[in-house]
């Protein structure tokens, strides 16, 4: 606790206290005391005492002349409203735009959160039944969680409704991708599927289907009837919830 003596010297004349981020630049983070450091404070307190923001900063390893790494963190994670999901759906160009964050600090951010997505991929059962969609949201989330494009994916399930293989069909823009009819059906044919669920992502959030969503699902629903593949969902997914066609039977 600081003495009278040093008020003068360490608090503003409004009687606000410096936090340890808001020193000025010239001191940075190594005058900081030791258990106020990013790594220093991990390593004594364990990574669950670090905030976002002092994560972050040891992944960047420096700040600029004027900010400390935390700081560049802090402001980067306010820029997305300190929404790690938002910020795992940064590029590393949309990175590179904030001060103090080169093309090198920008894809070291991207690889560390690539792995804490991968994580959780890892961590999906290995053999899982589709009993309801929400099952079938499980089973997709980490292959198009956070993506800033479209993609179409099929679930292939054998008989008793385990997921045999998850497919990816198509990759598109922002606004649409493309599902070729033959290429969902040859592949649930080559796996010898019994039936199929269809999956795509709409990265704008909106979980309503388009026209084009609902006319494409008639049209392989009863292409899938005549193959003997019965389409047993089409799945709308977000990264806050999905758009289930079985559920709002228009299967």
């Amino acid at each position: 606790m600081l003495s009278v003596d040093n008020l003068s010297e360490n608090q503003s004349s409004s009687g606000h206290t410096p936090l340890p981020y808001e020193t000025p630049a010239s001191f940075g983070i190594k005058s900081w005391a030791e258990e106020d450091r990013p790594r220093e404070k991990l390593m004594q307190k364990g990574r669950a005492a670090l905030s976002d923001a002092e994560l972050m900063a040891i992944l960047l390893g420096s700040g600029t002349a004027k900010l400390s790494a935390v700081d560049v963190a802090k402001l980067i994670l306010k820029a997305v409203n300190n929404d790690l999901n938002a910020l795992a759906r940064l590029s590393i160009k949309e990175l590179m735009r904030h001060k103090g964050i080169g093309e090198a600090k920008a894809i070291t951010i991207v690889a560390a959160l690539e792995l804490g997505r991968r994580r959780k991929e890892a961590d999906a059962p290995a053999r899982t039944t589709i009993t309801n969609s929400r099952d079938i949201y499980r089973v997709v989330q980490p292959h198009l969680q956070d993506l800033p494009h479209e993609e179409f994916w099929v679930v292939l399930l054998n008989r008793a409704n385990v997921v045999m293989r998850t497919v990816s069909i198509s990759r598109g823009g922002v606004a649409g991708t493309v599902a070729d009819p033959k290429l969902i059906f040859k592949e649930a044919l080559e796996q010898l599927a019994s039936s199929v669920i269809l999956v795509h992502n709409h990265p704008s959030g909106n979980r309503n289907p388009s026209a084009a969503d609902i006319a494409l699902t008639r049209k392989l629903k009863e292409a899938g009837q005549f193959l003997d593949l019965p389409i047993l969902d089409h799945l709308i997914y977000t990264d806050t919830g999905y758009f289930s066609f079985a559920d709002e039977g228009l299967l």
